[in-house]
Formats: structure tokens, C-alpha cells, sequence
């Protein structure tokens, strides 16, 4: 053979492995888009977004944020390019897997001899080591589950299925390239031109499976991005007609997830453990069995600017969690409590606030069971904390003696996350002008986390002077208020108008101006009313 049908043969070798593992690697990402659709069984694709994120600094997440327009289209940009990386790792593999054959033939190995198996051998270590990397690296996150499996089997399952998954890439990839190349690629001294077109043949045949599994993967996936949070990630309430209790489907939400947990109550377990004298562990239908609690309770998001939306009212319902960690028994040195969610969302408070009687293991929202986006089937409540706190889809309470961080404090948020006092105008509309001397019903919300709100104030000179607003609503100190000031504008123009709140402890609301990173905003909010004759 000369030296060019020598090159030619390791092209199409090489051009046959790499095929091959492309179609192989297609093959994976479709059983793993079904396993994450029908099992809840995260893949490795979407599992090292939740790897990634808490290891980014505030100031990159929030470049990035920047960069990509938003937190959904990082979050799609995140899967997407972790999708392409795998089908690029298949396609190299496949490549090498390729040139291996090559050799292997043109030594002249015949099949059965050591060095005819070489090339399989070397694809399964490269395969084992692909998977015992991913294993590795994605250790921490390996016990997520959006079906809600407890963690402990959520771990072993996903091991297992990237294990198998794993097999079936090399499996594939394998037989694939046996399929294809025939004799003319492995053994170099067989090739012909019936063999080169028998070549082009199953290359073709091959190319048409790969674009049926890439269409059949983007129906599954569709199916998938139906379920997305795309459309509800984000969501604020703002007004004018904001009500007493946020409608479910009004609350904000906020959540790292691109596709949120669908909790099978049967599978749920929550789990109280770390420090405990007694490890216990309920399911729903025993936490309904309890005496339950109906509390009023506003949550806030951390990200919430200055008159921002992303602040809710509810009437939730569940069991206090101290009565569950009395249960356990919490032992001694006891600093805080981590609580981990389904999805492997973490975070933490102090076990004194873990104490208290209005702190929550709620199961119920507005009278009905949790919806899905909200945690179902069961949520942490905890008043006067930011949002993030309120973890959803918990799984498990660890009680520790040490400073633990959580999701988004590894990436810096905090220290404290106690909700400063907020107020904000909802009413009305002012990209309407208002008339001289008609009366115009200013209203808004206004929130101090856990220590009620005693008043509201509002300004129509830019501060100078301040007018008390009467409280339309106000129910309970875990909640907001909403208020109302009537104002009859004196002098046309451009006027602004400002707005602050005094909590029951007698604290005036902060007025300096502090940025939503790393501790939550504050500030007064101030919009400009415009005055016709």
C-alpha cells in the first residue's frame, strides 16, 4: 500500500471513529433528556451548572449575568454549551478510538490477537476515565433529585445511571464504527473499492441516524423546555391592584433551576439529621398528621431592588420545625442548621432561629397544597430573612457546629441576611399625568421582616417634609401593610415623591442607598409624579 492510501485510509478512519462517536454521544444525551424527563435524574450536562455557580464571585456572576442578558440566558447558555462540550468530548473519543483501529490493521492484527484488541481496550479506559472524572468532579451534586428520591438513593441512582449511560456511549461508539468501516478501515491490507463503498454507504447510513436521534433528542427536549422555568423565573408583582394575599399564581418566584423539581410525594422523605440524638425521618402524610400552624408571612427576594417586585404576600400552613428538631433531640455545640433541597439547593440559619415558633416546615399555600414552582411538597418558612432562606423542596435539615455556607453564600452574599424595612408606591400609574388640584390616591406595600411595620410616611417635596399614610391593611408583623395617602397636588411640573416605613421596634427606615449585593438593597424609593393644570 503507498503512502497516500495509507493517509487516506487513516482519514477515513479517523473520520469513521469520530462519526461514530458523535453518534454515539447522541445516543447518550437522548437517554439522558429521557431519564431527566420521565426519572427526575439530573444529568451531567445540567449538574455542572450547579457545580459551577456557587464558585462564582458576586462580581463575575453578576458580569455574566450582564454579558448574557439576563439569568435565563445564562442558564440556557450554561446547558447548552455543557451539551455541546459532551458531544464534542463523544466525537474526539470517537476519533481517537478511530486512529487506535488504524494502527491496530495496519500491524496487521487479526481479530482475536492482543493487539487487534487494543483499540477496545483503550476506548473503554478512555470512556472509565471520562466517567470516573465526571464523578468526581460533580461528587457534591450527585444527590440531586427533581423527582424528590431521598438523598442517600438519589446518589446511588445517578451514579448508576451515569455508569450505564456510560457503557451504552462505548457500546455504541463501538459497534457503531465496526458497522461502518467493515474491513476496510481495521484491517489495512483488505481495503477495496467495493469496501471504501460500502464505507460511504453506512457513513450515510450512519450520518441519517445521527440526524434522526438529534431530532428525536430535540422532541424530548422541547417536552423538557415546556416544563422550563423560562417562563416564570423572574416573575415580579407589581401593581396597581396588589392585594392583601398574593394569588399563588402572582407570587414572584425566583429559582436557580432551568427545568424545577416534580416531587413524587410517595418518593419524598425529609430528613433531620447531623447533631442529633435521633435521626428521624417524616413523610408527608405524618407532617399533615401534626397540629397544624396558618401563618401570614411576606417573603422578599435578596435581589430585590428599591420598589422592586419581587416580594410577596401568602397564608402558609405547616408544623414549626422546632417541634421536629425536639423530636430529634439537637445535641450539643449545635451552631446552625443546613437545609438542602431536592434539587441540591443549600442553605443555612442559626439554630436560634430555627427555634422559633414561626419558623415553618410548610406544606400548604394559601389553603391548597404547594404548587410545584413553589416547593411542593414541602418548603422551609422563614420570617425576616430574604427569600433565599425560604428553601423549597426540602429534603433535609443537618444540624451543625460550624459556620456552613450555602448555595449563594459560597459565592459571597451575606453576611446578613435580614430583611432591611422596604415600602414602595404601587399606585397609580404615573406615566399618567395627575391634575392640579384633583386628589390623587397614592398606595403601596410596605414590609420590616419579622418586626411589623408601625407606620408609613410619605413626601411630595423630595424629603423635606414628611405627611403620616394611613395603613389599609395590616395583619400581622411577619407581613406587609398595604397604604394609602391622599394627595391633592398644589403646583404643576415635575414632582417627586418618596416613601419610607418605621418598623414596630420604632427604626426608621434606611434611607442611604445600598446596592442589592451581597446583603440585600435599601434606600427610599422616590418616583416623579407629573402635574398638568
Amino acid at each position: 500500500m503507498t503512502n497516500r492510501s495509507k493517509a487516506t485510509t487513516r482519514k477515513v478512519a479517523v473520520a469513521t471513529g469520530a462519526l461514530s462517536g458523535l453518534v454515539a454521544a447522541l445516543v447518550l444525551t437522548f437517554i439522558q433528556v429521557v431519564a431527566r424527563l420521565s426519572l427526575g435524574i439530573s444529568p451531567p450536562t445540567e449538574l455542572i451548572g450547579d457545580r459551577v455557580a456557587p464558585r462564582l464571585s458576586i462580581a463575575l456572576f453578576f458580569s455574566m449575568l450582564d454579558f448574557f442578558g439576563g439569568y435565563d440566558q445564562l442558564k440556557q447558555f450554561g446547558v447548552g454549551s455543557a451539551t455541546l462540550g459532551q458531544l464534542a468530548i463523544g466525537l474526539v473519543i470517537g476519533a481517537v478510538y478511530g486512529l487506535l483501529s488504524w494502527r491496530a490493521g495496519r500491524d496487521g492484527a487479526e481479530p482475536g490477537e492482543p493487539r487487534h484488541r487494543r483499540p477496545l481496550l483503550l476506548l473503554l479506559a478512555m470512556v472509565a476515565v471520562w466517567s470516573l472524572t465526571s464523578l468526581a468532579v460533580l461528587w457534591p451534586v450527585l444527590a440531586t433529585s427533581y423527582r424528590g428520591w431521598p438523598p442517600l438513593t438519589a446518589r446511588v441512582v445517578t451514579i448508576l445511571f451515569m455508569v450505564v449511560s456510560s457503557m451504552v456511549f462505548a457500546g455504541v461508539l463501538w459497534f457503531g464504527f465496526r458497522l461502518i468501516a467493515a474491513r476496510s478501515v481495521t484491517s489495512a491490507g483488505a481495503g477495496s473499492t467495493a469496501g471504501g463503498g460500502s464505507v460511504s454507504r453506512r457513513s450515510l447510513v450512519a450520518g441519517g441516524v445521527g440526524v434522526g436521534l438529534a431530532v428525536a433528542t430535540g422532541g424530548v427536549g422541547t417536552a423538557l423546555f415546556r416544563r422550563s422555568t423560562f417562563s416564570y423565573d423572574g416573575m415580579q408583582l407589581a401593581g396597581p391592584g396588589i392585594q392583601p394575599i398574593t394569588p399563588v399564581d402572582q407570587f414572584y418566584v425566583v429559582t436557580k433551576n432551568v427545568i424545577d423539581p416534580r416531587v413524587a410525594p410517595s418518593s419524598w422523605r425529609l430528613g433531620i439529621t447531623g447533631l442529633v440524638d435521633r435521626p428521624l425521618t417524616f413523610d408527608l402524610d405524618e407532617l399533615r398528621s401534626m397540629t397544624p400552624v396558618v401563618q401570614e408571612t411576606t417573603l422578599s427576594c435578596i435581589s430585590n431592588p428599591v420598589g422592586g417586585g419581587l416580594q410577596s404576600n401568602a397564608m402558609w400552613t405547616g408544623v414549626p420545625l422546632a417541634q421536629l428538631l425536639a423530636e430529634a433531640g439537637p445535641g450539643d455545640g449545635v451552631v446552625e442548621v443546613l437545609v438542602t433541597s431536592v434539587d441540591n439547593y443549600t442553605d443555612t440559619f442559626s439554630i436560634d432561629k430555627a427555634m422559633e415558633p414561626t419558623t415553618l416546615v410548610a406544606y400548604e399555600m394559601n389553603g391548597e397544597p404547594l404548587p410545584q414552582r413553589h416547593g411542593f411538597p414541602a418548603r422551609i418558612l422563614v420570617p425576616g430573612l430574604f427569600g433565599e432562606k425560604n428553601v423549597k423542596w426540602v429534603t433535609t435539615v443537618e444540624l451543625v457546629a460550624f459556620n456552613a455556607k450555602g448555595f449563594y453564600e459560597q459565592q459571597g452574599w451575606g453576611p446578613e441576611f435580614v430583611v432591611p424595612t422596604q415600602s414602595r408606591f404601587t399606585e397609580p400609574d404615573l406615566a399618567q399625568p395627575l391634575t392640579l388640584g384633583t386628589v390623587a390616591v397614592l398606595r403601596g406595600t410596605a414590609f420590616a421582616g419579622d418586626r411589623g411595620v408601625a407606620g408609613v410616611e410619605v413626601s411630595v417635596d423630595d424629603g423635606r417634609s414628611w405627611e403620616t399614610a394611613e395603613l389599609e391593611y395590616s395583619r400581622s408583623p411577619l407581613a406587609w401593610v398595604l397604604w394609602r395617602y391622599d394627595w391633592r397636588p398644589e403646583r404643576p411640573g415635575d414632582i417627586p415623591l418618596l416613601v419610607r416605613a418605621t418598623d414596630e421596634k420604632g427604626d426608621v427606615q434606611i434611607a442611604e442607598v445600598r446596592d442589592v449585593a451581597p446583603q440585600g438593597a435599601t434606600g427610599l424609593h422616590r418616583v416623579m409624579a407629573r402635574v398638568q393644570p
